[in-house]
C-alpha cells in the first residue's frame, strides 16, 4: 500500500483543485472546453519537455517505496502524468483566481463575490 502514497497524494491534491475550481468558478466551470483543451495542451508541452529532458540524460526516474514503479516510457513513472495535470491545473486556477481578485473587465469578479455571498 505504501507504494501508492505519492500518487494517492496527488490525486487527492487534483480533486482539491476540483473544489477550488468548482467553488470559485475558475477554469472549468468557465469554460469547459477551452479548459479541457488548455490542461491537454499544458500536460503535453511538460510530457515533451520530459522527453527531451530524458533523452538528453538529464531527468532520471527516482525510485521510492512511495512510488507505484509503474514506467509510461523509461524513466517517466506514472507519477509523473499526475503531476503534469496537477502543476497545469493549478496554474490554472492561479490565473482564473487571479483575474478574478485584480479584475479584468470581464464579470468573473462578480461571479466570485457572487460565489462567496458578497456583492461585486
Amino acid at each position: 500500500m505504501i507504494g501508492f502514497s505519492y500518487l494517492a497524494v496527488l490525486l487527492v491534491s487534483i480533486t482539491g483543485m476540483v473544489v477550488l475550481d468548482r467553488r470559485f468558478r475558475l477554469f472549468f466551470w468557465v469554460a469547459p472546453a477551452r479548459a479541457a483543451m488548455v490542461l491537454f495542451l499544458g500536460v503535453s508541452v511538460f510530457l515533451i519537455w520530459d522527453g527531451f529532458g530524458i533523452l538528453l540524460g538529464v531527468f532520471f526516474r527516482g525510485q521510492t517505496d512511495f512510488m507505484t514503479g509503474v514506467l509510461l516510457a523509461p524513466e517517466l513513472p506514472l507519477e509523473e502524468l499526475f503531476f503534469l495535470v496537477l502543476l497545469s491545473y493549478l496554474t490554472m486556477n492561479v490565473y482564473g483566481g487571479l483575474r478574478q481578485v485584480l479584475g479584468d473587465g470581464s464579470d468573473d469578479g462578480a461571479r466570485c463575490a457572487a460565489a462567496r455571498g458578497g456583492a461585486a
